[in-house]
């Protein structure tokens, strides 16, 4: 590399912000000192499910190891709050809507940052001939919070998520390892959350367990996205109608008043995810939803888990014979899980009725 590694850093970050993202950080890759928390969380089965975490192991926290090469991280954030969140408290309070978290309104994420990152890695390269890089976003085992906190992105919150006092949470988070000594940023400030614990109080299934620990078994996005088989019954009553996702902490943390509606157009809502009906939702047979979460992140967790993360919303949402006839016309034509969360949500639909007359 014949360029100032300094000036370089400074372009790479111009270059980065002409890509769309908010904020870029670079960041070396010493991550020792989230190892110890991490396999005590491992330890303790909070990944539930999520094998790969455990299969993985400290490779997560070793980017040397996962990618060969690599001497700095450059970390970047995308913004992606919609416009019209005030409206999100109100879908939440409103039985008969599903509420789907706000990052899965619109285009994948994934594909977003991907591209944008790929093509800063050709920008680079363009300046600088070729060099080793990678891309990764929430795609491969990447501890990417503690990139974002050491690159100066922002800090930790009692949620586990990356918090910017100008941009709160409402973003996403991408990474671009490469071979270059880049000259690396001062870590974020930590402790700016103080004594609050909204974002803990809120937590309609207590999943927040300490300062910065999830708890995924008990949080409602694992529970509906990561998870595949049943939610455990004591803690579906607690889901009320959130189907995908869950962003009560977000909603709840002071310091997200001063984030932003994104510019992008990519990450605004499509199909009226942002506030539909349940049962038109569950109208929905499997070809439509493939047609309407095309290009969309909801569309992985596959129309079964849609299904039964919808049943789960609809034996929550209020006493009504029309929820009740369409669950009981769903039941013969469901079988494993789903059929079982159809009948639970039969069960509490007739329990309701019952109470109301």
């Amino acid at each position: 590399m014949s360029m100032d590694p300094v000036e370089l850093a400074a372009m790479i970050k111009a270059m980065g912000a002409e890509l769309g993202f908010q904020h870029v950080g670079i960041t070396g890759i010493d991550l020792s000192r989230h190892e110890a928390g991490f396999l005590r969380w491992l330890d303790a089965g909070m990944h539930g499910e999520m094998d790969y975490m455990a299969r993985h192991g400290l490779k997560r926290l070793r980017p040397a190891e996962l990618q060969p090469g690599t001497r700095s991280v450059i970390s970047v954030r995308m913004d992606y709050m919609p416009e019209g969140l005030a409206d999100a408290p109100g879908v939440l309070m409103d039985g008969r809507k599903g509420y789907v978290s706000r990052y899965a309104l619109g285009r994948d994420y994934h594909k977003v940052l991907r591209s944008r990152l790929q093509r800063l890695a050709e920008r680079i390269q363009a300046h600088i001939g070729p060099f080793g890089h990678r891309v990764f976003v929430d795609s491969a085992p990447v501890y990417e919070t503690g990139l974002a906190e050491q690159a100066g992105l922002g800090w930790k919150g009692k949620h586990s998520l990356v918090l910017h006092r100008g941009a709160g949470s409402w973003f996403f988070l991408g990474e671009l390892f490469v071979d270059l000594a880049l000259p690396p940023d001062e870590p974020a400030a930590q402790g700016h959350c103080g004594r609050c614990t909204a974002c803990i109080d809120i937590c309609p299934t207590g999943a927040i367990v300490a300062d910065g620990v999830v708890d995924a078994r008990r949080c409602i996005s694992y529970l509906t996205i990561e998870h595949a088989g049943a939610i455990p019954v004591e803690l579906r009553p607690m889901l009320g109608n959130r189907i995908y996702g869950c962003d009560d902490c977000q909603l709840a943390c002071p310091w997200n008043r001063f984030a932003r509606p994104t510019g992008e157009t990519d990450f605004a809502p499509r199909n009226g995810l942002e506030a539909a009906d349940l049962l038109a939702l569950w109208a929905w047979d499997e070809r439509a939803f493939l047609s309407r979460t095309e290009g969309s992140p909801i569309r992985r967790i596959g129309f079964e888990r849609w299904r039964r993360n919808l049943a789960v919303a609809l034996g929550n949402a209020p006493a009504d014979k029309a929820t009740l006839r369409a669950l009981e016309t769903a039941l013969e034509g469901s079988d494993g899980v789903v059929a079982e969360h159809v009948r639970w949500a039969i069960g509490r639909q007739r329990a309701m009725l019952r109470g109301r007359d």
